[in-house]
């Protein structure tokens, strides 16, 4: 089994700001386990074609590429990683928006409620 593992946020992996970081953190403190890591994934379906999925995971799976946000672990598999270069993942809690964002360069066009891309 292989896992890359990264520290540093660069344009050809994705990122996670610092908002988004803490809102982790909180999620998983009330998770009360310390083995999760934030998984993102890109998975087929959705009115665009392609949806994102993210989700708290225990599993190191083979081709693996995970970055440490400042002690939040982001773990993208080999299959979704060409398709979330130099995404940011974001937190948003204002009134027309509450939840995680996505801005993905590398998607054409998405839908209107946002969750899924082509």
């Amino acid at each position: 089994m292989t896992v890359q593992q990264t520290t540093e946020s660069s344009t050809d992996g994705i990122i996670l700001t610092d908002v988004a970081a803490e809102k982790v953190k909180a999620l998983l403190d009330q998770e009360g386990r310390d083995d999760l890591r934030l998984r993102v994934a890109v998975q087929p379906g959705g009115c665009s074609g392609l949806r994102y999925q993210l989700f708290f995971d225990e599993r190191s799976l083979d081709g693996d590429v995970v970055k440490d946000f400042g002690g939040v672990e982001v773990v993208v598999d080999r299959m979704s990683v060409p398709y979330l270069g130099g995404a940011t993942i974001d937190f948003a809690d204002r009134i027309d928006r509450q939840g995680f964002t996505i801005d993905n360069p590398n998607a054409s066009g998405s839908c209107a409620c946002g969750d899924s891309f082509h």
